[in-house]
């Protein structure tokens, strides 16, 4: 096992790898660029290395200040988190050459999977059907603009590196193409370090899928089942649940069959996630391969029990899959009943879990960041509820990183029992000092469609207006109620300096007085 991990990586995700290295004995070095001086990740490590100013192009892009790090503080490992340089193989080959090794997939495999024209070639090898697109990357808008025609509209612009919705525009027309060329490619370069683009056709209406699967050093590659990403916000996912409520059990094994089959074909090796669409009719197709940890892997690790940071150490540091119970993962051990066809017990209760983006964002104003200090912060707590966040009371939120405040779990041995405890979770949940999308969250999973699960990647974008409305519902009553009682606390005021308080006569108060007017009691 490794002695000392360096993460390349900043805020709730950073932290989540120095907690799974802490379990593990494990020092572990942090870097930081000159705004994150005071961050949570830099006060949870061992250690902690400055690498550049706030830029991320300067600091947690900058490969060869990283590795200097590595050297300089004698970490054994470096774990890149999601994002920056969590899928760029020239980092991955990088630290193999300077024998450090790098939690996460190989550089080969992560050329032929976390490049999106190459997965798609290899998905296509194994015969899994993807969505229609191009094979090699776009020159420039022109060329953009004659792919489009020959797909025909809508169709998406994406980068051929990372993902998360950076580097990501839809185009409905020809005219939009030159724009949203320049602004994708812009966004993948500051997001990425690559301006690369390539071109698929948009299929209105789908599911968004995802299968998580590890994989060792030995090639075999297990599948942990979905997760359910269609709460979606501009490409961008703001809720996710496992197991899908959309999904047949059919299509499921099809899909985890399919992701393994692309996995294997890669030659893949630690976590990574698989992404598809899938139609009204059950019928999918793969998207991409994100090669590297998930923002929402707690989905998977509330449902399974794995604790897959821990499980992409370990197999990093060269456990075999099913082994042992290394990371909690155990296959399950066949009576002689079960070999004869009968079905065997249940090893563990099938929960269901949900995780909601908590960001700082005016959802009142097309939900653009809100940075600035945060004033007050009190996670909620209790049964079923996780909360994975970096932010603490007095912490800023930047203009230069993702405003993402935190992730809210809430799991349960149903998928109502989870909806009931996340929206409790979301009313406990006190943020002050920026806006957020709190509100937003809870008018969301009050929707009768979500409550039903019925929805797709087109949900949000239908129902903006209702959710919207929904997130002021009562308040104009409350700012009525408020003003009715600040005109009577005045009134009541006046009247007491003029006549002064009778002799021995205690003064009620005029809350309760107008409490009680207004039958509130």
């Amino acid at each position: 096992m490794f002695k000392k991990i360096l993460i390349a990586n900043r805020g709730e995700i950073a932290v989540r790898i120095i907690r799974a290295c802490r379990e593990l004995g494990i020092r572990t070095v942090a870097v930081f660029s000159e705004i994150d001086r005071e961050a949570l990740h830099v006060r949870f490590a061992d250690e902690a290395y400055r690498i550049g100013p706030a830029l991320a192009a300067e600091s947690y892009l900058n490969i060869q200040k990283i590795l200097e790090v590595a050297k300089r503080s004698g970490a054994e490992a470096i774990h890149p988190g999601y994002g920056f340089l969590s899928e760029n193989a020239d980092f991955s080959e990088a630290c193999r050459k300077l024998k450090i090794k790098f939690i996460g997939p190989s550089p080969e495999s992560m050329r032929k999977l976390g490049d999106k024209i190459s997965a798609r070639k290899v998905a296509q090898s194994v015969r899994v059907p993807v969505v229609p697109g191009m094979e090699s990357p776009l020159k420039d808008f022109p060329e953009a603009k004659e792919v489009a025609k020959k797909f025909g509209y809508p169709v998406l612009l994406k980068a051929r590196a990372g993902g998360g919705g950076k580097g990501m525009r839809r185009v409905d027309a020809a005219h939009e193409v030159e724009s949203a060329f320049r602004l994708a490619s812009s966004e993948a370069k500051q997001s990425f370090g690559d301006p690369s683009l390539y071109l698929e056709k948009y299929i209105e209406g789908p599911h968004h899928i995802e299968i998580q699967i590890l994989g060792d050093r030995t090639g075999k590659i297990i599948a942990l089942g979905e997760r359910e990403c269609s709460i979606q916000r501009r490409h961008q996912k703001i809720v996710e649940e496992s197991p899908s409520p959309f999904l047949k059990q059919a299509t499921r094994k099809k899909m985890m069959a399919a992701a393994v089959k692309i996995a294997k074909a890669a030659h893949y090796e630690n976590a990574g996630t698989l992404e598809f669409l899938v139609d009204k009719n059950q019928n999918f197709y793969f998207l991409e391969m994100n090669a590297r940890l998930q923002v929402e892997h707690p989905v998977t690790e509330a449902v399974t029990g794995i604790d897959l940071v821990r499980a992409q150490i370990e197999i990093a540091a060269g456990a075999i899959l099913g082994a042992g119970p290394v990371w909690g993962f155990r296959p399950p051990v066949l009576t002689r009943s079960a070999r004869a066809g009968a079905r065997p017990p249940a090893t563990r209760p099938q929960y269901h879990a949900i995780e909601c983006r908590i960001y700082a964002e005016d959802p009142d104003n097309n939900f653009l960041p809100s940075p600035g200090r945060i004033e007050e912060l009190r996670n909620p707590e209790g049964p079923g509820i996780r909360v994975d966040t970096a932010v603490t009371s007095g912490s800023e939120i930047s203009v230069y990183y993702d405003p993402m405040i935190a992730k809210l779990i809430a799991w349960g041995n149903s998928r109502e029992e989870a909806i009931q405890r996340m929206r409790r979770a979301l009313q406990e949940y006190q943020i002050l000092g920026v806006k957020t999308n709190l509100c937003f969250h809870e008018a969301l999973l009050a929707h009768p469609q979500f409550q039903k699960g019925s929805y797709d990647t087109g949900f949000v974008e239908r129902e903006l207006s209702n959710l919207k409305r929904e997130i002021h519902t009562g308040y104009e009553e409350i700012a009525r109620i408020a003003v009715e009682i600040h005109r009577k606390c005045r009134g009541a005021a006046c009247c007491a300096q003029e006549r002064g308080p009778a002799s021995g006569t205690p003064t009620e108060s005029p809350w309760k007085t107008t409490a009680r007017q207004e039958g509130l009691r």
